[in-house]
């Protein structure tokens, strides 16, 4: 038995003073939040929470955050932090399925000194829908949580306790649970805590603190990119900026680096797997195609349709083993039996190996649109469209075709102040693409769906 907030109790010890949090708040001080996270658990305690109790943590970014996550663990008990920006009717369908025993909506500063229980409980439940829709709550470990955030901490970031990280991310999502708090605090350095993201204060926000690393999702860099303040803004500070959740296109990475001076490491993870493929810190090579390779202690292999190896360059479901991974979906046994076999998570996406072990994505296995008795994986075609000069944002999906079975069809955002036709996107398309492959259809949106973190939402996209 273990437990994560054990080990940032021993980073406490050794640096008690160091600023832990910076925030409307004010500073945190390692010592204070350790104290802060012991209240919490002393206050969960007295209404008779017990080790292996699952407590919903429903607060926005900010110190009481941080302080009711680690006293729920320090108590033993399973954390499982729920998004602000949850609408009420979604929030009331994850808890009716999750069922915490208790929600943590309001937390105080009362201070006590509270050592962390060791559980054999999930340290963590992180709420995901995945392509059914439906909530399921990913069970991780202790072990799974500390795993994770040592190779975040390490050879993903490179991180020390000179570091300043801005968390602008929502801290209930993987993404910036881990890098954007827990990774940090591992490492001894600084989170700059930042509610709502508005483009001009992240940039001041940067300058203020002195931030060397930004994660952010790939729609965030996009908007700091167009905000008016980016010719003004002082970014010496800043070493590396990292993007997850949804995929981030080479030519973004590229634009990014072209216009900061700031490398953007683009990697591949999900809320059952913390960030297993990456590009890092210390590795300055970079594929506008691929994703990264495993990090240290994670493995990948393709899986053909018929459960045999792919020939080299194939593509293949990729298959995952990381000692990071799930355990489970909390009371959905049938839902982990079809994701776990035999220690590997079926990812459901598709993928190519490099002889180098970099790793392609080529799309969802479910996602493949099937024109005419072909298939077409979706990302190709938006890979198509957005090396057209007026295309920022491209989504591709497949609608009923009565003769072919589905047509492709495709969603556009258009940059600011150019202009494209969807007559003119089709025949660029037409060039670059198989016959049967190029969109038939194209939707010019102002936006495309997302969820939360980011994630194009393809079930919204118009018809």
């Amino acid at each position: 038995m273990e437990n994560f907030a054990s080990v940032l109790e021993a980073v406490a010890r050794r640096r008690p003073d160091a600023t832990a949090l910076r925030g409307e708040g004010g500073v945190v001080t390692y010592r204070d939040l350790d104290l802060r996270a012991g209240g919490v658990a002393r206050m969960l305690a007295a209404r008779g929470t017990r080790a292996g109790d699952i407590v919903a943590v429903a607060l926005p970014n900010g110190w009481p955050f941080v302080a009711a996550l680690l006293g729920a663990l320090k108590a033993g008990a399973t954390a499982m932090p729920l998004n602000p920006l949850l609408a009420p009717a979604e929030r009331a369908q994850v808890l009716a399925r999750l069922r915490p025993d208790t929600v943590l909506e309001e937390v105080t500063a009362e201070e006590a000194d509270y050592p962390a229980v060791a559980s054999a409980a999930p340290a963590i439940i992180l709420h995901t829908s995945g392509s059914t829709g439906e909530p399921k709550g990913a069970l991780l470990s202790h072990r799974a949580v500390r795993v994770a955030n040592e190779s975040w901490a390490g050879p993903v970031m490179a991180l020390g306790p000179s570091d300043t990280v801005l968390a602008v991310l929502p801290l209930a999502h993987s993404f910036g649970l881990n890098g954007a708090l827990l990774a940090p605090l591992l490492a001894g350095a600084c989170v700059c805590l930042v509610e709502r993201f508005v483009p001009d204060e992240v940039w001041a926000a940067i300058a203020r603190h002195r931030v060397t690393v930004l994660p952010a999702v790939a729609t965030m860099f996009r908007r700091l990119l167009e905000a008016p303040g980016l010719p003004d803004a002082d970014l010496t500070s800043l070493r590396l900026a990292l993007s997850g959740a949804a995929p981030c296109p080479w030519e973004l990475a590229e634009e990014w680096r072209a216009r900061t001076g700031v490398r953007l490491l683009r990697g591949y993870g999900m809320t059952e797997l913390f960030r297993p493929i990456s590009y890092l810190a210390g590795d300055p090579r970079d594929l506008p195609d691929a994703i990264g390779r495993p990090v240290p202690g994670v493995d990948v292999r393709l899986v053909a349709e018929d459960g045999s190896a792919p020939r080299p360059g194939e593509v293949g479901e990729l298959w995952i083993r990381s000692p990071a991974a799930l355990d489970g979906y909390l009371g959905a046994p049938e839902a982990t039996a079809a994701v776990l076999e035999d220690g590997w998570f079926k990812t459901g996406d598709l993928a190519a190996l490099t002889p180098e072990g970099f790793v392609r994505i080529a799309g969802r296995a479910k996602d493949l649109i099937l024109r005419g008795g072909y298939s077409i994986v979706p990302a190709e075609v938006e890979a198509a469209l957005l090396t057209h000069p007026a295309v920022a944002e491209a989504a591709v999906v497949g609608r009923p075709h009565p003769e072919l079975g589905e047509e492709v069809t495709a969603c556009v955002v258009l940059r600011a102040a150019t202009a494209a036709a969807p007559a003119e996107l089709i025949a660029y398309c037409r060039e670059r693409l198989a016959a049967y492959k190029y969109p038939r259809r194209i939707h010019i949106v102002a936006e495309l769906p997302r969820s939360a973190t980011g994630k194009i939402l393809k079930a919204r996209l118009p018809r």
